[in-house]
């Protein structure tokens, strides 16, 4: 996999602007299959930065229906939060 394949999105949210701006990290969306040492790699690849630490967890998919009685599933996916260098951001536009 090279590294467009293993960090598929930066997650901008609330909680994830106030993160990056106190402790410096990062919400990324990961494979589901990458480890910590692929996304860690991938990220200084892609955003020239120096990773401290990755943090991962698994989200579930939720149920979800719209305007029908069928019921139907989000995707699951990998959340990674990377903690960066002192004076490293990623730029987010």
């Amino acid at each position: 996999m090279n590294s467009f394949d293993i960090i598929k999105t930066v997650r901008v949210t609330e909680k994830g602007t106030t993160q990056a701006d106190s402790l410096n990290q990062y919400t990324v969306v990961a494979d589901l299959k990458a480890n910590k040492i692929q996304i860690r790699t991938a990220v200084e690849d892609l955003f020239n930065v120096k990773v401290l630490r990755v943090n991962t967890m698994n989200v579930s998919g939720k149920e979800k229906r719209k305007r029908t009685h069928q019921r139907g599933w989000t995707s699951d996916w990998k959340k990674a939060i990377v903690t960066l260098k002192d004076g490293d951001s990623i730029t987010l536009t």
